[in-house]
């Protein structure tokens, strides 16, 4: 069986179980052993913070010692890391794209200037000091951060200038989008050949993440995220935010390197990302699977847990007891 490890694993159980009923051997790492996905793992391993002159080493100390053939981070926070240390890690493929891809992607005003020198569209940006005849609403926005943090709508000039003024992140402006708003998540080999698409509508999301959305046969879409996640050279995994406008163009306003928060959907749908994963790994070269999925499958998240018991130093899942059911009067 192919061993995969995941960093960062976090929160991403479904990623990490979905790979397990693709036939994959689990390894969940974490600088936090109260991390869920550690336990749904078939092995975890605590490591230092990805910030830590270690990070990479304990990698690899993994890699050699559960005969790794890839290694699949599940958050953006290591990618550079892992884009940089990839000769690093023995024979394990490393599903990030290069650096400098992984650059333009986390600097949205980076990405910006790629997608617009590329004749790819996106909404009119700006910096701070390069601000004129703006026509409102706009949008103040982080450079880089996930999650949708530090963003705020300015309805005029004033609050324009408020927002820029107390918020914490260094930021940009760009225009407010007023389409409909689609996720696609895609799948490139190590070429950066796009493998397949799945557009997504965005029903509802909290925090940046989707938490409500159904699965279209957009060609589209399909086509528009292709051309993105190639122009960028993206390796593995990416999801692809954007909005069809009224006119009918596709603006993408943001790309994200790794399996979309709304992972659990595509794959519902008959992604088989996970699989195209493992063939990677194992040498093989898919075929594209453009439209081989279901569409109008939808998705409604919920939160779950994982109860840990403490033995002998070390926490473990415990399985819960059912509630007594109440007799019936």
């Amino acid at each position: 069986m192919t061993v995969v490890l995941f960093t960062c694993a976090g929160q991403r159980v479904d990623i990490v179980t979905a790979f397990a009923r693709a036939g994959a051997t689990t390894i969940a790492t974490d600088a936090d052993r109260l991390a869920p996905s550690l336990y749904y793992a078939d092995q975890r391993a605590l490591v230092p913070r990805v910030d830590h002159p270690g990070y990479i080493d304990a990698l690899r100390e993994l890699v050699e010692l559960h005969d790794v053939r890839l290694i699949v981070p599940l958050t953006d926070l290591d990618h550079l890391q892992l884009a940089v240390a990839r000769d690093d890690l023995g024979d394990a493929v490393v599903l990030v794209p290069s650096a400098d891809t992984i650059a333009k992607c986390s600097d949205k005003y980076l990405a910006h200037q790629f997608f617009d020198a590329n004749g790819i569209g996106s909404p009119p940006t700006w910096l701070p000091g390069e601000l004129s005849d703006l026509r409102y609403p706009v949008l103040v926005k982080a450079r880089k951060g996930f999650g949708s943090r530090h963003i705020y709508r300015a309805e005029n000039a004033a609050d324009l200038e408020f927002f820029l003024a107390h918020t914490s992140a260094e930021s940009m402006i760009q225009a407010l989008c007023a389409g409909v708003e689609f996720s696609i998540d895609v799948f490139c080999d190590l070429d950066s050949r796009c493998l397949a698409a799945i557009p997504r509508t965005m029903i509802e999301s909290k925090g940046g993440e989707s938490i409500k959305g159904m699965t279209i046969k957009d060609p589209d879409l399909i086509a528009f995220a292709c051309k993105v996640a190639e122009a960028l050279e993206i390796i593995g995994p990416a999801n692809v935010q954007c909005f069809r406008e009224p006119d009918g163009q596709l603006q993408v306003t943001d790309v994200n390197p790794r399996f979309g928060g709304g992972f659990p959907l595509p794959t519902a749908a008959g992604s088989r990302y996970p699989e195209l994963a493992l063939a990677i790994a194992n040498g093989e070269r898919p075929e594209p699977r453009f439209g081989e999925f279901r569409e109008g499958v939808v998705m409604t998240r919920f939160f779950s847990h994982v109860i840990l018991e403490e033995r002998d130093g070390t926490l473990e899942p415990v399985r819960e007891q059912p509630e007594a059911v109440p007799e019936q009067a």
